[in-house]
């Protein structure tokens, strides 16, 4: 029930973080967009947070609640529960040793509401598992990957392609299904959820990659790009830090319909170089990761005192 149905459950997640017997361990890398940095460890333990974002819905409540369209009794609840989830959210950072960020822009907002500096580590993306073929033949589509939640704003997307007429696959599913079956044209396919063989089938045929909505990070414009394929996103957000403007993407500037337009209509494929894409792809790739993460905390252990550790650095607590 509530791998599903999350939302309800918001008030106890504080407790449930805060409940974990972490007192055997000598440090502990949580893995936190919200509740998972909120865990209580002893005085003497290293605790380090790779951050995806602080609580976004928390310190972004109007844009929430517009994306979301809540009703009139969640609005009027809600106020309250966010602003007792901000003070927990500011607590329960300070009980972290050394953030970690997986882009520049969560750096800034750890900065902004935490008052704390953070390393930015960019999340990995196994190149490995993509088709590359530098010499592929290309199909006639672009192409979405992504869960149909509002905030991935797949609506400007949809509303583009139908304006100009485009071929546009999107692959999975959620709450915004039927919505945008409702708004999508005959040029629009909406493919719900696919194996992983026929993603990948779509990966590196597609001409481009859309990424309308303004994330974190995003690791499917680099899933793309791993494919060879170029992405046009929208230039704000994580994708500032994943997509190179002109060599294997390109920003469309403000999110709206009318922006996205000018630049599907002008987009050629031809001018992008699928080996280069597929270069960059591989600075994000896993083996990279996990060497930088191993150097933080390499460095970072080397500043505590000398001691036995309990704990391996493949520990995760989520």
């Amino acid at each position: 029930m509530v791998t599903k149905h999350h939302q309800p459950y918001l008030p106890i997640y504080p407790f449930a973080m805060e409940s974990l017997d972490l007192r055997g361990f000598d440090m502990v890398l949580s893995s936190s967009s919200a509740f998972g940095k909120g865990v209580i460890t002893r005085p003497e333990t290293l605790h380090i947070c790779y951050c995806h974002t602080p609580m976004r819905w928390c310190w972004n409540y109007d844009e929430y609640v517009e994306r979301e369209h809540l009703g009139k009794m969640a609005r009027r609840v809600l106020p309250f529960l966010i602003t007792a989830l901000r003070a927990w959210d500011q607590t329960s950072a300070m009980r972290v040793d050394h953030f970690i960020a997986n882009s520049p822009v969560v750096a800034e907002r750890i900065q902004k509401y935490y008052r704390r500096d953070a390393v930015v580590i960019p999340p990995p993306v196994e190149a490995g598992r993509f088709t590359f073929d530098p010499a592929i033949q290309v199909e006639d589509y672009f192409l979405i990957v992504s869960r149909l939640i509002p905030y991935k704003r797949i609506d400007l997307a949809i509303e583009a392609c139908n304006e100009l007429q485009l071929p546009l696959v999107i692959i999975g599913g959620g709450r915004d299904q039927e919505r945008l079956k409702k708004m999508a044209g005959p040029t629009i396919r909406l493919m719900g959820r696919l194996s992983d063989e026929e993603v990948l089938h779509y990966y590196a045929h597609c001409r481009a990659f859309l990424f309308p909505g303004e994330e974190d990070f995003g690791i499917t414009p680099l899933e793309a790009q791993a494919s060879g394929r170029p992405v046009i996103a929208y230039g704000a957000g994580g994708a500032l830090a994943s997509v190179v403007d002109g060599t294997t993407g390109v920003f469309f500037q403000n999110q709206t319909i009318e922006s996205l337009v000018t630049v599907l209509a002008s987009f050629d494929e031809r001018k992008y170089d699928p080996q280069v894409i597929r270069n960059h792809a591989l600075e994000f790739d896993m083996p990279r990761f996990h060497r930088r993460i191993l150097q933080f905390i390499e460095a970072k252990l080397g500043e505590e005192k000398p001691g036995e550790l309990r704990t391996s650095t493949s520990d995760l607590v989520r």
